[in-house]
């Protein structure tokens, strides 16, 4: 599949092929092995896997991907040392502040997901901004999980719906599974067609949980850092030739050409 033209990009026009997904989900793992690998401080792990970002939100773009969830710091990540958290908080600060006009000039619109009320003042702040300034875009929304976990998640949703049906506003009857839905992070979000997972992992570590429940997998041995668009192409190419059949009656096997004008 060829890249977007200039053209396109500057009117952000959609350019998605019959056989790409609409919304991918990213577990980006591996930073940490990746510099180990290589004699490297993990932070330079973490800063490879902030150029591998930028690229699968390049691709992503160039594909036509309507969503790209990417799981960036998971609520389990705050056992990690102290040093490496406050690197990882350094990180994205540099992130938003550096890529957030070229997000929108892409016509980039960021939500995040994830609790953000234990976050610092600092990181609050740079958040809500990420949204304000490009909640109008309507070319690609990149969903950042951040301080996220699907089990929290999935808790305070019914958390709030019990809430709901204690003051009367629900009965019982009324919960049903587009309900729960509506209390979700992802609320409005289509569930992901497919999640890619990169260091050669195969488990979805507290990572929407509840919308992957038809979502199809492609697990890489790679390492985050190592990602690329030629990596990126070849997991779709391979969700393109996946029979989704969502509990009803199988169909003729698929065969992908997604890669035949593919250019790397």
């Amino acid at each position: 599949m060829p890249e977007a033209t200039t053209q396109e990009r500057d009117k952000g026009m959609k350019t998605r092929a019959a056989d790409v997904p609409a919304h991918v989900g990213v577990i980006m793992d591996g930073n940490g092995r990746w510099a180990a690998a290589r004699g490297l401080p993990r932070l330079e792990g973490h800063r490879r896997g902030v150029e591998a970002l930028r690229a699968t939100v390049r691709a992503a773009l160039d594909f036509g991907l309507d969503y790209l969830t990417v799981y960036s710091f998971s609520v389990e990540n705050w056992s990690r040392p102290i040093e490496e958290v406050t690197d990882l908080m350094g990180l994205l600060k540099r992130f938003i502040r550096h890529d957030l006009r070229d997000l929108h000039k892409a016509h980039v619109r960021v939500k995040i997901i994830g609790a953000r009320e234990p976050l610092q003042p600092d990181i609050r702040a740079l958040l809500d901004e990420a949204e304000d300034l490009t909640r109008d875009n309507d070319r690609l929304t990149l969903v950042v999980a951040f301080n996220y976990g699907s089990r929290q998640e999935i808790a305070g949703a019914a958390r709030a719906i019990a809430h709901k049906v204690a003051e009367g506003l629900l009965q019982p009857e009324d919960i049903n599974e587009h309900l729960f839905a509506s209390y979700l992070d992802t609320a409005g979000i289509p569930d992901p067609d497919l999640i890619i997972r990169t260091s050669g992992e195969q488990r979805l570590s507290n990572f929407l949980m509840w919308q992957a429940a038809y979502a199809e997998f492609v697990f890489l041995p790679m390492h985050w850092p190592d990602f690329n668009q030629q990596a990126f192409a070849a997991a779709l190419t391979e969700f393109a030739t996946r029979e989704r059949r969502f509990g009803g009656v199988s169909a003729a096997p698929k065969k992908s050409k997604f890669l035949g004008g593919f250019r790397p």
